[in-house]
């Protein structure tokens, strides 16, 4: 009897908030890195994620460019094999101005454009020492709009609504390695998917004991397919909760919204051509349709075949596939 309740308790606890505010901060997706705090499947946490240039909510230097990361966060039960589903319950900007580079990239671009495009040097030394090509951008925290401060367009008045995402969500990589906070894989990363929002849930393949998970790289707002390279960059608060599926470890990143399944093909940015990324977003789909919502498999070729959404997730490294739950059976 005894042992029966002993093994009744992981199922009865409590969850907990937990408040955590990092001393350190990483610059790898990493096994090796000490735990900044052990949570349950349940359990939420908020916590902050500096700029991608290393700068917090004062704009102080807290930690090295670039794209420091919060973490790693150890969630207890999770093994490999397994899936973790990160819940963004809440982002909000947390000081009132930001950053972007100053020039789409070059591989954004046609071949015959580039020899003639104009310079990314701006004014050297604006927003961080040993740049020129940075922008700023004000933030008006009660109105959510964002501000291009310099320089001015003659004809075009550059204000937009703010839309928060994370450009940075993952776990630890397989095994040693230990990609840097530049890239994204299997294992999450630098994802820079502007659908990483709050209200959506993330899904992450286990590798490590704990998953391992880290967060960072807050964007005040980012056009499909990250084409200058940066959002509109700026410290966070973040909030999230986690769950736990045992045994169900996806291929790569998938993500549950209120209205789509969406999964991604996702890797580095020129390790192979976007088709790469698209065929493994199709591929991760057409399984997931199968084993979770039970269709035939010519069922599941034929909803992707036309109700299928792509979107650029990074120019030259990432795809995503939407489908609309709207046609899905209920899961079993």
């Amino acid at each position: 009897m005894l042992r029966f309740l002993a093994g009744l308790l992981p199922l009865l606890a409590v969850a907990e908030t937990h408040t955590v505010l990092p001393a350190a901060f990483r610059h790898t997706f990493s096994a090796a890195h000490p735990v900044i705090a052990r949570i349950r499947p349940g359990d939420t946490v908020v916590t902050k994620a500096l700029d991608a240039g290393g700068q917090d909510e004062r704009g102080a230097r807290a930690a090295e460019p670039s794209n420091p990361l919060t973490g790693p966060f150890y969630i207890e039960g999770a093994e490999p094999g397994d899936a973790v589903a990160v819940r963004i319950d809440r982002l909000r900007m947390n000081r009132n101005w930001g950053w972007s580079s100053f020039r789409l990239l070059l591989t954004a671009l046609t071949n015959d454009s580039v020899e003639g495009v104009y310079s990314d040097r701006y004014k050297p030394d604006l927003l961080r020492k040993g740049r020129a090509n940075l922008v700023p951008w004000d933030i008006d925290l009660e109105r959510g709009m964002l501000r291009l401060r310099e320089p001015i367009s003659a004809r075009l008045k550059l204000e937009f609504p703010a839309r928060l995402m994370l450009g940075c969500l993952g776990v630890a990589a397989p095994g040693e390695f230990a990609p840097t906070s530049a890239i994204s894989g299997p294992y999450g990363g630098n994802l820079d998917y502007n659908e990483i929002a709050e209200g959506v849930t993330v899904i992450f393949p286990v590798y490590h004991p704990g998953a391992l998970l880290y967060l960072g790289d807050g964007h005040a707002l980012q056009a499909d397919g990250e084409p200058l390279g940066t959002g509109i960059e700026t410290s966070m608060d973040v909030t999230f909760t986690v769950q736990l599926r045992k045994k169900a470890a996806p291929a790569g990143p998938r993500l549950e919204t209120s209205d789509y399944l969406i999964s991604v093909g996702s890797q580095p940015e020129f390790a192979s051509s976007l088709d790469r990324a698209l065929q493994m977003a199709t591929t991760d789909m057409w399984r997931w349709l199968v084993r979770d919502y039970q269709l035939e498999p010519w069922a599941a070729h034929l909803l992707i075949g036309l109700e299928g959404r792509y979107r650029v997730v990074t120019v030259a490294g990432s795809m995503a596939l939407k489908i609309p739950r709207r046609w899905l059976p209920q899961a079993r």
